[in-house]
């Protein structure tokens, strides 16, 4: 009897922690498992892209003196320009021929800088308020015959050419026009640096200015029609 006491009791000592282990197996397994859960469910949430950069809208809505023109955001040259709303003036740049926004400007090393000026394809558009000054049309029937040499030359294909004499405001520049397509611009001539020249347009309260190199004038059709798209595009007229 005695013997059969203490066997007994050995057996209820032995088994005491068995049976603990056995209960905490079960919620140990079941950490685990919520444990490895979560840590799936953090790896499938977790983002795998990249912070990028905020990209604002392809078109500003902008009004100069009042008149509304939508001009593409890449196309605006000074960052400060670069917002929706009434402002004094607007500075553009557009890729030539193609006329679309310009891309990221290119690099330019020491050794091209050395062979000379490079080429540009770019056409260049202020839109400013005129303040009720003088039409491009105006200045160009009345102002600008008083400083013109009589001699008009032949260009090509219906395009001609008069000089500003010497002494006058517009000393050394010329005047290029055609009918059709319509072009005027004033141009200065080519020395040091290439001749540019000025197109301007009056567009209800503000006056589009257009600026190009004088060399494009070989195709001056080309550039006549250029600026007729971008006026186009940048003031869609109502009605």
């Amino acid at each position: 009897m005695t013997m059969f006491s203490a066997n007994q009791r050995r057996s209820r000592t032995m088994g005491a922690p068995l049976s603990r282990y056995a209960h905490a197996l079960p919620i140990a397994a079941g950490g685990l498992l919520a444990t490895a859960a979560l840590a799936l469910v953090a790896y499938l949430l977790w983002p795998t892209w990249g912070a990028a950069p905020s990209k604002g809208p392809d078109q500003l809505p902008v009004s100069v003196g009042g008149t509304l023109f939508n001009v593409p955001t890449a196309a605006v040259r000074m960052k400060i320009q670069r917002h929706s709303g009434p402002q004094e003036r607007v500075d553009l740049g557009f890729a030539y021929p193609s006329l679309s926004a310009p891309e990221t400007p290119r690099h330019v090393s020491v050794e091209q800088l050395d062979e000379g000026p490079q080429p540009i394809d770019r056409i260049f558009v202020s839109i400013a308020a005129h303040h009720d000054a003088l039409s491009p049309e105006t200045r160009l029937r009345t102002i600008y015959p008083r400083y013109l040499d009589p001699a008009i030359v032949s260009v090509q294909d219906g395009l001609t050419m008069r000089s500003f004499r010497a002494g006058t405001p517009y000393d050394s520049e010329d005047l290029f026009q055609a009918e059709q397509p319509p072009l005027a611009a004033r141009c200065t001539r080519d020395a040091a640096t290439p001749g540019m020249c000025l197109s301007e347009r009056r567009v209800d309260a503000a006056d589009l200015t257009f600026r190009f190199p004088r060399s494009w004038l070989s195709h001056w059709q080309d550039v006549a029609d250029a600026i007729e798209r971008l006026t186009s595009q940048l003031h869609h007229a109502k009605g």
